[in-house]
């Protein structure tokens, strides 16, 4: 074997050749490729990209895709009846006056009333049940003309109904549904009670403040004081509402340091009691005047626990079931039960019904939860006002009956008659 000239170096190619087989085999029909000789090649890591998958075959099923769109679709309606009820919700209502009585009591109401009926968020809120139940109308009444017209085999039978059970069960919907109002009314009517208490008791605490500390080197906690009282219905207002910004509301009432901690707080309105609490402790007051400012503080403890009740508790929800079941099955049937009398009126009949009795029941649900329905955000303010009011007149009042003093001093004579000087 020949030595190489230069064995530092390495060769990775390979002359080869097996000669005994090639001699053994020269005639042989092997393929051509075998017949060369092999050689070495170098592999690459890197294998080639595989080919692309065979398209898959045509299927006649629906693919989910479309069976999502649709169900958006049926979805969108409700959506939409649900963003305007939410929006409805969310509005702030105002303190009537004078002028707003006037315009409620016109004897222009009724057809003032019906023209603004396409904005009313009730009657748009009540377009996917009445839009569902008259749809069914429909459905009903065309599948019995179709019977009707021998459109159909024989065997479909035609759907209708004596009305009988309808005429012993109306009295049972309309009494449901008037309990159902009166309870949601007196909810209402509980909640207003309670915020007239806690407007109530705000006003008279600030005016016990205003005229009870008169140390002037208090004047600060004072202050600090004050705006704490008018802080309070804010924080309740915020705690009762959904979607109210606390840190909005309060941020012209309350310095920064003092809105940090009431926003960390998991109870705000009860963070505010604590503030008005611990500056009552700071002030300077007589023991029997501290006890007394301290006893104010039980209004607001009543308002926060009224509230709160309200909105933990609704009415019963078997209550409310029953009359949702008892209204939806009402109406799916009506059509059967009219068809003998009415025949194509039972659609327009069916759409009546279903406005005119969903509506109700709607407004006993708006009005089960009393806060929105209630001008909080303008009694709040009224409040703010007439404190601010009271504060910057104090210096004023106080001039004033010091002026009517001095001037109307008497000095009592040796007789008993006063003589003025």
């Amino acid at each position: 074997m020949a030595q190489s000239p230069n064995p530092s170096k390495l060769f990775l190619s390979s002359n080869f050749t097996p000669k005994p087989l090639l001699k053994s085999h020269t005639n042989s029909c092997l393929p051509t490729k075998l017949k060369q000789p092999p050689s070495f090649k170098i592999l690459s890591s890197i294998s080639p990209p595989p080919p692309p998958p065979p398209p898959p075959p045509p299927s006649s099923k629906p693919t989910p895709t479309k069976t999502l769109n649709l169900v958006s679709l049926l979805r969108a309606i409700p959506d939409w009846a649900d963003r305007i009820q939410e929006r409805g919700m969310q509005q702030n209502r105002a303190l009537y006056n004078h002028e707003n009585w006037v315009y409620h009591r016109s004897s222009q109401r009724h057809l003032r009333h019906l023209l603004s009926s396409l904005q009313s968020r009730v009657i748009l809120s009540l377009v996917p049940p009445v839009l569902a139940f008259t749809s069914v109308a429909v459905v009903i009444a065309g599948y019995n003309t179709a019977v009707d017209l021998h459109w159909l085999p024989g065997f479909f039978p035609v759907l209708r109904a004596s009305s009988l059970p309808y005429q012993l069960t109306a009295p049972a919907l309309a009494l449901l549904l008037v309990f159902r109002t009166e309870a949601s009314y007196s909810r209402f009517e509980e909640g207003r009670k309670a915020w007239t208490k806690v407007i109530a008791g705000t006003n008279d605490f600030a005016r016990q403040v205003i005229a009870g500390v008169e140390n002037s080197g208090d004047e600060c906690i004072k202050n600090a004081l004050l705006h704490y009282i008018m802080a309070f219905p804010v924080a309740l207002k915020c705690h009762v509402m959904y979607a109210s910004d606390i840190g909005r509301d309060l941020q012209n009432l309350l310095e920064g340091d003092d809105l940090a901690v009431v926003l960390s707080s998991k109870h705000r309105p009860r963070c505010i009691i604590e503030f008005i609490s611990q500056s009552l402790r700071v002030l300077k007051l007589e023991e029997s005047k501290r006890t007394m400012l301290e006893s104010k503080i039980s209004c607001f403890h009543e308002g926060i626990g009224v509230c709160e009740q309200l909105m933990g508790i609704p009415i019963p929800l078997s209550y409310t079931r029953l009359t949702s079941r008892f209204l939806v099955l009402w109406h799916l049937t009506l059509p059967i039960i009219l068809w003998d009398d009415c025949h194509w009126i039972v659609v327009p009949a069916t759409f009546i019904s279903a406005a005119s009795l969903f509506c109700i029941e709607e407004v006993g649900v708006l009005i089960e939860e009393p806060f929105p329905m209630l001008a909080l955000d303008e009694l709040c303010s009224v409040v703010q006002n007439n404190i601010h009011e009271a504060i910057a007149t104090e210096k004023v009042i106080q001039a004033r009956l010091n002026g009517k003093r001095k001037r109307h001093s008497y000095k009592h004579s040796p007789n008993g008659w006063p003589n003025t000087q």
